[in-house]
């Protein structure tokens, strides 16, 4: 006989971590575990405000499909008994960690992920702040490769001189996070070109992007609140170059999978996403991350303190789960 628990757990940020929607200092996540024969696989989800999920809500919905999983369902069944989002990622990959631990076969094998599972090279995010205090942060955190500078609208521009001048040599991606409008976007994008920007994550509202359609935008685009799940592949398809896969949208590794595989086949490249939360969200998505362009599992970095035991990170490297917070 299976059990199902799910608990809520405050992990604080180390410092106040701010996008265009608001800010915040604390990671509130969800941890489901399935345990099973003596086994006992994990996963862990962080509610999505933007896509109007809570606690509260999130934890409902698990309890929703408690009985069917205590009974025995099936990952693939759960794809049908939870809609997309925070809620089915927790049960989603907690049944990953109990199949691969009770098969003895990897979660990459049993995603059919041939050969080494490799560390992956993450960005680090910095903070939307003045130009003054996000230039600062860059000198702080030049040693990473990649950088994922959060904007806001006005001043933008500013924000992403003030960070290549003090971070010369990084890779930069921008997020936007939906705050730009049509004219900002065509204001933008030539002067971010001549810095070397090379990705902009959802620069206008995922609602009201047709305006994409017919740009031609000097640094390739990239759906991330517009891209959910299979359902919205084909109007992110239109109007981006790139798709963020986030488990938390897609509603696990399951989903994710599927997203990034439909992705490809239509020709655009795909990026693996995250939260701000612990190592326990971020092993799955080392999985995914072995088949994407770009890789962003920064969130354990973000907190005063990860769960124990953890994913080990050497600088911007994240290695594959080893078995301890997740099955390897």
């Amino acid at each position: 006989m299976r059990t199902l628990t799910a608990t809520t757990e405050d992990f604080p940020i180390r410092e106040v971590f701010r996008i265009s929607r608001g800010e915040k200092t604390v990671a509130q996540v969800v941890t489901v575990t399935v345990s099973e024969a003596g086994v006992t696989g994990r996963g862990e989800c962080v509610p999505y405000g933007r896509y109007g999920e809570s606690l509260s809500g999130v934890c409902e919905q698990i309890e929703q499909v408690r009985g069917a999983v205590e009974s025995g369902m099936s990952i693939y069944e759960l794809q049908d008994a939870l809609p997309a989002g925070a809620a089915r990622n927790a049960v989603d990959c907690a049944l990953w960690d109990l199949t691969a631990r009770t098969t003895g076969r990897s979660v990459a094998e049993l995603a059919g992920i041939t050969g080494v599972v490799n560390p992956v090279v993450t960005a680090y995010t910095l903070s939307l702040d003045t130009p003054e205090h996000m230039g600062a942060a860059a000198k702080r955190h030049a040693h990473f490769p990649i950088l994922k500078v959060k904007l806001g609208g006005s001043g933008d521009v500013e924000r992403v001189r003030a960070v290549r001048v003090a971070a010369p040599s990084a890779h930069l991606i921008l997020d936007a996070n939906e705050s730009w409008t049509p004219q900002q976007v065509r204001q933008f994008t030539p002067a971010l070109h001549e810095m070397g920007v090379e990705l902009i994550e959802q620069p206008l509202p995922a609602n009201d992007d047709d305006f994409l359609t017919s740009f031609d935008s000097p640094v390739p685009l990239a759906a991330d609140e517009a891209c959910r799940d299979l359902a919205t592949l084909e109007k992110v398809a239109d109007r981006y170059a790139i798709a963020n896969i986030k488990l938390d949208k897609t509603g696990g590794l399951t989903e994710a999978l599927r997203v990034e595989r439909a992705a490809r086949s239509m020709g655009l490249k795909t990026m693996t996403g995250c939260m701000v939360a612990t190592s326990l969200s971020m092993a799955p998505g080392v999985v995914l991350a072995q088949r994407t362009d770009f890789v962003h599992l920064d969130g354990p970095m973000l907190l005063a303190g990860d769960r124990s035991p953890a994913l080990r990170y050497v600088g911007a490297l994240v290695h594959p789960a080893d078995g301890g917070v997740w099955a390897p």
